[in-house]
């Protein structure tokens, strides 16, 4: 199978999958294959943000549930969670729609203003502000990305999949940054 064929047949499953997880990576690199033409910019806009206004509702509602049970299983985020209650204390409004546009918080910030004194209503709101600005920025920057690409290549066909593998790479390398810079 080569990659158009499999960007067709779960390019969108995976941004739904990604955005309601931790999916900046997955997102970007949908921008991308959009810029590309394998799927469709507006589509990868309106499934991401249904998958991140999805997945913050989950873990808001987890953390309304069970913050407490979690944040003693990771050690690390409860010193986290203090500052975040501090700013949470502060910038309510705000801080329900940046905390999908921090590093490190994207699970965890749902989860912690579901532990704190958001109402659900309040939470719903503003997550979907957040969700529908996050959405096309994300996924516009993997679009000019490959525009910009695009335009420094003149051939970009022979070198796609070096591009999208260099996009993951690029990812998966922050992402392991990020986890042994909590641990060290």
């Amino acid at each position: 199978m080569d990659l158009a064929a499999l960007i067709d047949s779960y390019g969108y499953l995976a941004v739904l999958v990604g955005a309601f997880t931790e999916g900046e990576t997955v997102l970007a690199l949908a921008g991308l294959a959009a810029n590309r033409g394998y799927l469709d910019f507006y589509t990868v806009v309106v499934v991401a943000m249904i998958g991140g206004f999805a997945g913050d509702q989950f873990f808001f509602y987890l953390g309304r549930r069970h913050g407490a049970r979690i944040l003693t299983r990771f050690p690390s985020a409860e010193a986290r969670a203090l500052r975040f209650d501090a700013l949470l204390a502060r910038w309510h409004a705000p801080l329900i729609v940046a905390v999908r546009f921090m590093y490190g918080f994207r699970i965890l910030g749902p989860i912690l203003l579901g532990m704190g004194r958001v109402p659900p209503w309040k939470f719903m709101v503003f997550n979907f502000i957040g969700a529908a600005l996050w959405a096309p920025l994300v996924a516009g920057a993997g679009y000019v990305f490959g525009s910009a690409v695009e335009s420094a290549l003149v051939e970009v066909d022979g070198y796609e999949m070096w591009l999208f593998g260099g996009v993951a790479a690029a990812g998966a390398m922050l992402f392991i940054a990020h986890r042994l810079r909590r641990r060290g």
